[in-house]
């Protein structure tokens, strides 16, 4: 796999700006990670782009699928129970006839066809049959809307892996610039003889960590990106990042008990056990339909034809017959079977409303769970931003005492790696709070394709 190179950061600072002085380098370096990160490489994809190739691609969506497809078909088996059938006989056979007193042989053949037809006309446990079909049908249209929305966020979060692994790669990128021109500046002050050794010695140990940072930022990035690559099925794939400035979407609407009271209606895993429900009520009366009789139409037309006679007469004989009736059979005793298989339709049963009820209290769990992460989420992306504008204000400070002799070399690179740390921990908590949102979402059953249209509005065009 080919990835997307950049240059060294302090290798572009140096070509644009010569020799800069500590101050210029660090307004520039922090200037060169907003841009880098800022920046889409050629031929990015949106997110919406990179699910509809998910969509597409993914085999266990694609699985879910034509699972569905083939739960539809074989609901359209059972209405067979219910319509007329029909079927067509036909027989040819060879007889020879012999008889010793008075001595007469001869041979014949018999030729018939039989037309015949039944309709049913009672078959409970037939129309039970048809309804739990329509009601596994609504089961499995719950399974591929459940399997839909895990692709959706299976690809949201695919997507901000990559981005979170390339904010975290431009950010230690650009804090090994700063590392590696503050070690300059501690070594030419030691040689002018204004610094001691240990602030070489401590800007070379902190580029040393930087540098293996870095790589491990390299590493990330390539397995997350692999990852992106195989979900979607494009290889080299390359997402667009959060355009500037970043307006996260509010959650509407802000009332936890609106989220629940939604999945009630809509959960796919609530719909599946709800259904789950109906179909062991309609067990129930399959196995009540064992003492019920059933009753057929049937209808039949038989043509029975001797062109060379019969063992009676050797004359060519043609007969028909048809006929027209009603079957009633009435099941009287099935060694208990039938009352046992109520007992265990009704145990499956109250083991369904079991079950629909444990899916509403997990249900409900999980959307609270989701709608106070993402509260939670805002507010950590909230005091993030202020936290950056203090880190910076802190590294301003103590960037100028070390100039003028009251912060020491150390003092100034803890503040620049807090600086990139709260950076890089700003960048994933926004990424957080999107891919929050689609949980929450989610979590409710609501989510749809749809809802990625505002995360694909912040992106860059």
């Amino acid at each position: 796999m080919t990835t997307l190179s950049r240059p060294p950061a302090h290798r572009v600072i140096c070509a644009l700006f010569g020799k800069p002085s500590l101050s210029a380098v660090t307004g520039t370096v922090f200037a060169l990670a907003a841009s880098l990160a800022a920046s889409p490489p050629a031929m990015a994809q949106s997110l919406v782009e990179l699910y509809q190739s998910a969509r597409a691609f993914d085999a266990s969506y694609q699985s879910s699928r034509l699972q569905f497809d083939a739960n539809v078909f074989r609901a359209e088996q059972t209405r067979a129970g219910l319509l007329p059938s029909a079927g067509l006989g036909a027989g040819l056979s060879r007889s020879s006839f012999d008889n010793t007193n008075p001595s007469v042989g001869r041979s014949f053949s018999t030729q018939n066809a039989t037309l015949s037809a039944s309709q049913p006309l009672y078959r409970p446990a037939n129309v039970a049959n048809y309804q739990q079909s329509q009601r596994q049908v609504e089961q499995s249209r719950a399974q591929l809307d459940a399997a839909e929305q895990d692709l959706i966020v299976r690809t949201s979060q695919a997507y901000f892996d990559v981005l979170a692994a390339q904010d975290t790669l431009t950010f230690v990128q650009a804090q090994k610039a700063a590392v590696s021109e503050q070690l300059a500046f501690a070594k030419r002050n030691f040689e002018v003889g204004t610094s001691t050794i240990t602030d070489s010695r401590e800007a070379q140990a902190r580029f040393d960590l930087v540098t293996a940072q870095e790589l491990a930022a390299e590493n990330d990035l390539l397995i997350r990106k692999i990852a992106l690559d195989q979900l979607v099925g494009i290889a080299n794939s390359s997402p667009k990042g959060l355009a500037a400035p970043i307006a996260l979407p509010a959650v509407v609407p802000a009332d936890v008990n609106s989220w629940v009271l939604q999945s009630e209606l809509i959960h796919p895993s609530i719909r599946q056990a709800r259904s789950g429900v109906d179909i062991a009520e309609l067990d129930v009366i399959k196995a009540e339909a064992g003492h019920k009789p059933t009753v057929d139409a049937v209808a039949s037309y038989n043509l029975s034809r001797n062109p060379s006679g019969t063992a009676q007469s050797a004359f060519s004989t043609r007969a028909n017959t048809s006929s027209v009736g009603v079957s009633l059979n009435l099941p009287l005793f099935a060694g208990f079977a039938t009352q046992n298989r109520i007992r265990e339709t009704l145990s499956l049963r109250d083991k369904a409303s079991s079950d629909l009820e444990a899916a509403r209290r997990t249900v409900a769990q999980s959307t609270r769970t989701s709608y106070f992460g993402v509260q939670s989420g805002q507010a950590q992306v909230r005091a993030l931003e202020a936290a950056e504008r203090s880190s910076q204000s802190a590294l301003d400070a103590n960037r100028l005492g070390y100039q003028v002799g009251v912060r020491i070399n150390i003092d100034v690179l803890n503040a620049q790696s807090q600086l990139f740390q709260t950076k890089r921990d700003l960048a994933q908590a926004r990424y957080s709070v999107l891919l929050g949102n689609l949980r929450l979402r989610q979590s409710s059953g609501s989510l749809t394709p749809d809802d990625l249209l505002p995360i694909n509005a912040l992106l860059m065009r």
